[in-house]
């Protein structure tokens, strides 16, 4: 009997061996999936209909071997192809695209893509194998290659998952209508989460008018109010949050922008709404004190809030008040040493922009100056890199705008130096017609790095640059390119209506205007 036993249990332990390792070889399955080793077909085709269920447009690229089935594959179902001078500018580009028309922002994989008899074909398998050693080796690969491919070709759902946004419940709101409602100076840091799907841009607006409250617009945040809205405050912040008896944090962290939160005046009531724990109590109870937390959206619940205080609204007082303190501190008629006051070209362009326009912020000295004064004409016509202000993205993100919204007039805000970045986009601009207009603020320098470091250490080290002619680079990529200096000053108006009428006919142009040092920016922080 116990003979028995063992011999059964011997053979229980040998037959579970066996479906163990048939199972971790894939064989198990092969059994219920067939591997057709005839199809042309190759996994390029699998991603294109992913994407196409996706609602994916354009497919932004540098191209490679590895990812050449997708391409080719997106391109007979009708998704375009953008090819691009760098793979960081398509990534950027991708980016725009998600933020502009969202949700969806996709990188490929490197992986077994092409077609089975080419796959097979490059394992570079030997036949007939040799001895035993060669046999097994052979067998295990061949079972390999048909386990990648078993059950490629089977019909699957590729549609969209449902995405879980946090929300905030029904007491949270509450609790904050009843604090708005006895708020007599509240404020609203608005950032870029706000403007992240589902919520339309255009009701977040909507519910911010109805309010009432003065906002401070952070990233791509900026245009919500639109152009001269009386809500929108752009000066002197850091003396109206300490002023404020109520702040409300939409999407808005505090981190090194709000001086991790010291600039919260400590007796005013804090409400903080942010989708992400981390960035939502970020330096709490060391710098500030909330007291509502809600993690969440911020678009959504800005609409319920708007809704619970329907018939309420801030006493005009309070904004009004704030807006005569937002005194313009642009200097545009101080003369520089040499070269155009870089505020008056960007108080110039401003003016003379369309209302459609969308403006790519890339840069350091340039850019900080220009969001102050450029003002969005609504919302998500502004795209910055986001807090940490990585250079390059202009020609990506220009390019994604550009292709999400054709009949807008984009503007790249560049500072010489990011300009270096993605000068040679404009050859992509040229290729797909993608005309875009790029404002160059050439002072040669990388002043945003030098204001700080030249007084704290005084070298100016690796700061410099050159006014070199990026007029003409963008003439040989096949744009129009345009010199400006001090001489063109009573004439900037002339030629930057000449560069839209160049970019409304196909042509992407370049305006590589000649700055001078100014102080408007003195003792910003790049550390």
């Amino acid at each position: 009997m116990e003979i028995a036993t063992a011999l059964g249990c011997s053979v229980g332990f040998t037959f579970g061996g066996l479906v163990f390792v048939a199972y971790k070889l894939g064989l198990l399955y092969q059994l219920f999936h067939k591997t057709e080793t005839q199809s042309p077909r190759h996994g390029g085709e699998s991603v294109a209909e992913v994407l196409r269920a996706h609602g994916v447009k354009f497919v932004f690229t540098l191209v490679g071997g590895h990812i050449s089935p997708i391409l080719v594959a997106c391109e007979k179902l009708g998704i375009r192809i953008v090819d691009t001078r760098h793979e960081a500018t398509a990534v950027f580009a991708a980016d725009a695209v998600a933020r502009l028309s969202g949700p969806v922002f996709i990188e490929f994989p490197i992986d077994t893509l092409y077609p089975f008899h080419l796959v097979s074909k490059e394992f570079g398998v030997k036949n007939p194998p040799k001895g035993i050693m060669g046999k097994v080796v052979t067998w295990y690969l061949h079972n390999h290659l048909k386990n990648l491919f078993a059950g490629a070709w089977e019909t699957r759902d590729v549609s969209p998952l449902p995405v879980h946004i946090p929300q905030a419940t029904d007491d949270q709101v509450q609790k904050c209508i009843e604090l708005v409602s006895r708020a007599k100076k509240p404020v609203i840091l608005l950032g870029s989460q706000a403007t992240l799907p589902p919520t339309p841009a255009d009701d977040i607006r909507v519910a911010l008018e109805s309010l009432g409250i003065p906002c401070f617009l952070g990233g791509m945040s900026r245009g919500m109010l639109g152009r001269n809205s009386p809500l929108h405050i752009r000066q002197n912040r850091k003396h109206a949050l300490k002023d404020a008896d109520l702040v409300l944090l939409a999407g808005t962290v505090c981190d090194f922008r709000l001086s991790y939160g010291r600039v919260l005046n400590r007796r005013s009531k804090i409400i903080a709404v942010n989708r992400d724990k981390t960035q939502l109590l970020k330096n709490s109870d060391m710098f500030w004190k909330p007291n509502v937390t809600i993690q969440g959206d911020a678009g959504s619940f800005l609409l319920r809030l708007s809704k619970g205080l329907m018939g309420h609204k801030c006493s005009e007082d309070w904004p009004q008040r704030l807006k005569a303190g937002d005194i313009t501190k642009e200097k545009a008629d101080e003369k520089t040493d040499c070269h155009l006051n870089p505020l008056s070209v960007l108080h110039c362009v401003d003016e003379l922009m369309a209302d459609d326009s969308i403006i790519v912020a890339d840069g350091g000295d340039f850019v900080g100056s220009a969001a102050y004064i450029m003002r969005p004409r609504g919302p998500l016509r502004w795209l910055d890199p986001g807090a940490f202000g990585t250079l390059g993205v202009g020609g990506g993100f220009a390019l994604g705008a550009k292709l999400c919204r054709p009949e807008s007039e984009v503007w790249i805000i560049y500072g010489d130096g990011s300009l270096g970045y993605s000068v040679a986009e404009f050859d992509t601009f040229t290729r797909h017609k993608t005309p875009v207009i790029a404002l160059v603020g050439n002072d040669a320098c990388w002043s945003q790095i030098s204001r700080e470091q030249v007084p704290i250490l005084g070298s100016n080290v690796a700061c410099g640059l050159a006014f070199t002619d990026y007029h003409i680079v963008a003439d040989g990529y096949g744009g129009k390119g345009t010199l400006i200096g001090r001489e063109d000053e009573d004439k900037l108006d002339d030629i930057i209506k000449e560069a839209q009428k160049e970019t409304r006919e196909g042509r992407a142009t370049l305006l590589n205007v000649l700055i001078g040092k100014t102080n408007f920016r003195e003792g910003s922080i790049s550390v």
